[in-house]
């Protein structure tokens, strides 16, 4: 445990406070997760299937402490292990108590990119890790989870103090992106792109009885005219009640192709649903979602993706057991495109 004794904090009125900072808290964590998975795709070719052994290590690192002021600083940097070291998600918190919280994302962590996907699941979203066969990406094609992706890293959000009425809590949270859809720059840098900046707006309300329902908005200024606008809305409703939960989700994504010189975006939309049920160690759930890309530019609507996954966890203690099954029909919105992936999981936490 160390004392730092000063902090230099600059005031959002642009003044600068010095305030000391006692007792900072320094804690790491840890996991490991070691995987046997196959993959098939039986309208790919053969190099598209086949079967592996992989393996995770990641690192986390927290400091947390409080000012003379009575608001809290709050550092956390996760890091892949496994092989070089990389950074793959870090924040600086500053809570202000019933002013509300400011989260700097360096690496991820914005409160849109939190809500890109709420479904319930045991094991990982219905696109999470999938290698997606026949030459197509997660990323830019299969993924319905799009919403959040322009303001995640190199942004600031500000959240408001939860809310709470006759059961009722209502969160809130603004981003800023100065260089949307960009990584976070270096101290004293700037991220050298060609994108304009990024806003996001979410809201979220849940009741004690279990409900919950979200909805956000993003958008990214074309500056520069070499890209196209793009405004993204999400909306969600959630339910749980025991071990049950259940959740369906919508987003949408809106191109702005008016700007001479811009790279035309075909708008997107997509659906996601899961249910969940966990009873004491043992958690099993069902997920689906889809991807449609829209007609654009002479260039015909591709087919819907369609994408499947049953799971299911066992915890012992520091260990996770899981298993998952999923499926993608049409891949890359090519019809009849198929492909199937395995995976048998084990992970522990340190």
């Amino acid at each position: 445990m160390n004392n730092i004794k000063k902090i230099g904090l600059s005031a959002l009125a642009g003044s600068l406070a010095m305030v000391s900072a006692n007792a900072i808290e320094y804690t790491m964590s840890g996991g490991l997760l070691s995987t046997y998975t196959t993959q098939d795709a039986p309208t790919g070719t053969e190099a598209e299937s086949g079967k592996g052994l992989g393996v995770a290590t990641d690192l986390s690192f927290n400091a947390s402490g409080e000012l003379d002021n009575g608001f809290t600083v709050g550092y956390m940097m996760a890091v892949d292990t496994n092989g070089a070291l990389s950074n793959t998600s870090s924040q600086l918190t500053v809570g202000m108590g019933s002013l509300g919280t400011l989260q700097l994302n360096n690496k991820f962590g914005s409160k849109a990119n939190a809500i890109d996907d709420i479904t319930p699941h045991a094991y990982n979203e219905t696109w999470d890790g999938l290698s997606l066969g026949d030459g197509k990406t997660v990323a830019t094609e299969n993924n319905p989870s799009f919403f959040g992706s322009q303001t995640s890293s190199g942004s600031l959000d500000y959240r408001i103090p939860a809310q709470e009425y006759m059961g009722t809590t209502i969160n809130a949270s603004v981003t800023y992106d100065p260089q949307a859809g960009a990584a976070g720059a270096a101290k004293a840098g700037v991220s050298p792109t060609n994108a304009g900046s990024g806003q996001a707006y979410t809201v979220q309300v849940s009741h004690d009885l279990g409900f919950e329902v979200g909805a956000g908005y993003e958008t990214s200024s074309n500056q520069k005219a070499t890209t196209s606008d793009l405004s993204s809305q999400t909306a969600y409703v959630k339910y749980a009640v025991g071990g049950v939960s259940i959740a369906y989700q919508e987003a949408f994504r809106n191109a702005s192709n008016s700007t001479t010189g811009t790279t035309a975006v075909a708008d997107t939309e997509a659906t996601m649903f899961g249910i969940a049920y966990t009873a004491g160690d043992v958690s099993v759930s069902y997920g689906e979602s889809t991807l449609q890309t829209k007609a654009i530019s002479g260039t015909a609507a591709r087919v819907e993706v369609e994408l499947t996954s049953i799971q299911a966890a066992y915890t012992i203690g520091a260990m996770t057991l899981s298993a998952a099954m999923s499926e993608t029909d049409n891949v890359g919105g090519v019809s009849a495109a198929k492909y199937e992936e395995n995976t048998l999981a084990v992970s522990f936490a340190f």
